[in-house]
């Protein structure tokens, strides 16, 4: 149970800077040339572009901080596996801006970030630790059922010939 805290507080500072990293986007990318005066479609792309930049954060520090003992050492499938489910999530948030701006007609900057910052953010949040845990970092999935670290040490034994 002490590990999976610790888990789910490393997963939170990563995803506190991907936050970060996504909402800053997002928000001068909206004001600028993503605005919804200039191009009506503006925020939907805004968040495309911040939720993709906050995806290779968001990788990089899940598969070397909060997931290392279990990281694959073949990062090509498991980053493919990782983009597929922040996808999933970056649904959820396109999701969740798309019915307020454009089904609810909340078209502010504070409203598109209530719904694509906050509550997307909590619900896609929760579906992709569930799959990283279950799918993506999985111990058993990490080539022989051991976490990469465990294989490392057993290779480093000299076997008999």
């Amino acid at each position: 149970m002490r590990r999976l805290i610790a888990q789910l507080a490393r997963f939170g500072v990563v995803g506190a800077v991907g936050f970060v990293v996504d909402t800053t986007i997002f928000n001068i990318l909206r004001a600028t040339v993503l605005s919804p005066d200039e191009v009506h479609s503006g925020p939907f792309w805004a968040k495309v572009v911040s939720t993709v930049v906050a995806i290779f954060v968001n990788w990089m520090g899940n598969r070397y901080w909060t997931f290392r003992d279990q990281r694959r050492s073949v990062a090509t499938r498991e980053g493919v596996e990782f983009v597929i489910v922040s996808l999933g999530g970056m649904v959820i948030s396109l999701g969740c801006l798309g019915i307020s701006h454009y089904v609810l007609g909340l078209t502010s900057a504070l409203a598109d970030n209530i719904s694509g910052n906050v509550i997307g953010l909590v619900l896609g949040t929760a579906f992709r630790f569930w799959l990283y845990k279950v799918w993506v970092y999985h111990p058993e999935r990490g080539g022989r059922g051991e976490p990469t670290e465990a294989r490392a040490d057993t290779s480093a034994v000299p076997t008999a010939q």
